[in-house]
């Protein structure tokens, strides 16, 4: 870029500098040359107005003026009375031309710019061997005259301005040259800066951004590069999220492949004992194993009672597929939350009849939450069932309702052994029991803590379990607003 700016300067200097040296003389004879015109028409003027005699002062002095200013002498003469009228003090000179002219005298290398009936325009060397740019000719009225105009003034210009614009050119190019080397630099900072980025955001570092800012070309191209810049992130973002999803939704499948055998191989054990059973005791009905009325009636009552226990464990199966998969429609809506644990105690008195439980209630103002009503009921039932069917030492059951300004958590207390730190974090999944052989006694099938995780995992709340030297607390939360 250097190159080309300096290049073009040099050569605009240089084509100034030749007009001058070959085409300003010719331009400044053809300047002169109306200013001689021009000299003529007021000679002319003077003369109709009776002013070419000495004594026309004004008319003198106007003449003069002009003649000086434009670097010429004059000289007119009345051949009858031989009256002068002149600018120069010492007319000899000019006279001697104008009688050379009157006699045809002049010089063979006297070169005709223009001829007129009235004057001759030339340009001639004079008796000093100077040449001249001359007119000669008569007025109207009859005065002879000679207006002269030297030459050798227009080339002492003529060089002088070729040396002034030779130094002023120089010094021009060098100042030309900082300038241009330093606009050059802030014009490729900003494009090295763009090359740089567009390297980086090759190498997809999108984090690099165009900071030259300004408002000029270079720098709207900037800005384009930065809004391409996080569109490209944005894009790149969205193709790794869809990524993204697409491996969830193949690890999902796998999930899923594998939650099927684990759940054919869970259903299929947790069903072998109780169609076992019932397949046992309906053999020996039929068999007459035993032939009174008691005896009939134990074997029926075990027979309804493992198909009860298996119609709530399908049940139970499919309420937490449905809540596992979504398939289950959650209508949030805002209830009282105390009168919803209250009627969840009430309708479960007969198991605090049966295991002599001795239940309390902390909270007796209302609390309203957010949340699916029948879901919340449905966790409030599952740690109450568990916590009746736990509870031992001093048979005590306490739910609390504490609320912090955002959240109101539920807690069920129950008095008993705890959990053992191995189980705790399995607690939650499906079909798994930490006391095998007491869950089998009260008929549990490991699901009811895996739907309160799924419906908690729904609303999006916090729940868990604390161990107590005395007890276990089972917990879940629910937004207040």
């Amino acid at each position: 870029m250097m190159v080309i700016f300096i290049s073009v300067l040099i050569f605009m200097f240089g084509a100034i500098f030749a007009c001058n040296v070959w085409l300003l003389e010719s331009y400044y004879i053809k300047d002169k040359q109306k200013s001689i015109e021009n000299m003529y028409d007021s000679l002319a003027l003077a003369e109709q107005q009776d002013q070419l005699h000495m004594d026309a002062a004004a008319c003198y002095d106007g003449l003069r003026r002009q003649a000086e200013r434009d670097n010429l002498f004059f000289l007119a003469i009345n051949m009858e009375t031989r009256d002068i009228y002149t600018n120069v003090r010492h007319s000899e000179q000019l006279q001697r031309y104008l009688d050379a002219f009157l006699l045809n005298q002049t010089e063979s290398t006297e070169e005709i710019l223009e001829e007129t009936e009235q004057y001759t325009i030339s340009r001639t060397n004079g008796f000093d061997h100077s040449e001249y740019l001359m007119m000669r000719g008569t007025l109207p009225g009859g005065h002879f005259f000679l207006i002269q105009c030297p030459l050798e003034s227009i080339r002492d210009s003529i060089s002088l301005t070729n040396r002034f614009l030779l130094i002023v050119g120089g010094i021009v190019v060098t100042i030309c040259m900082v300038l241009v080397w330093f606009f050059s630099r802030r014009l490729t900072e900003p494009l090295r800066e763009l090359a740089d980025l567009s390297e980086k955001m090759t190498n997809l570092d999108f984090e690099a951004k165009y900071t030259s800012g300004g408002e000029n070309e270079i720098g709207v191209l900037g800005q384009n590069f930065n809004h391409m810049s996080e569109k490209l992130e944005a894009s790149i973002t969205d193709l790794k999220n869809a990524n993204y999803k697409l491996r969830q939704d193949i690890e999902r499948k796998e999930k899923l492949e594998q939650m099927r055998s684990e759940f054919l191989g869970n259903v299929s054990h947790e069903l072998k004992t109780p169609i076992a059973l019932i397949q046992g005791y309906a053999e020996g009905l039929k068999e007459g194993v035993n032939d009174d009325v008691e005896g009939r009636d134990f074997y029926c009552d075990v027979i309804m009672d493992e198909a009860d226990k298996m119609n709530r464990m399908v049940k139970n199966l499919l309420t937490l597929n449905q809540l596992e998969f979504g398939d289950d429609e959650m209508e949030f809506e805002r209830f009282d939350l105390t009168a919803l644990v209250s009627g969840v105690i009430q309708s479960m008195e007969l198991f605090a009849e049966q295991t002599n439980a001795n239940v309390r209630f902390v909270t007796k103002d209302p609390v309203y939450v957010w949340a699916d009503e029948y879901k919340t009921e449905q966790v409030i039932r599952n740690y109450l069932s568990n916590a009746f069917h736990h509870v031992s030492g001093e048979n005590v059951i306490e739910i609390k309702i504490e609320t912090d300004g955002e959240v109101a958590r539920t807690t069920v207390f129950n008095t008993g052994k705890p959990i053992p730190e191995e189980d705790l974090g399995h607690i939650w999944e499906k079909f798994y029991k930490v006391d095998k052989a007491h869950t089998r006694e009260y008929g549990g099938n490991g699901i009811g803590l895996s739907i309160v995780k799924a419906i908690m995992e729904s609303f999006r709340q916090d729940f868990g379990v604390h161990n107590y030297d005395n007890g276990v607390a089972f917990w879940f939360e629910l937004g207040l607003k």
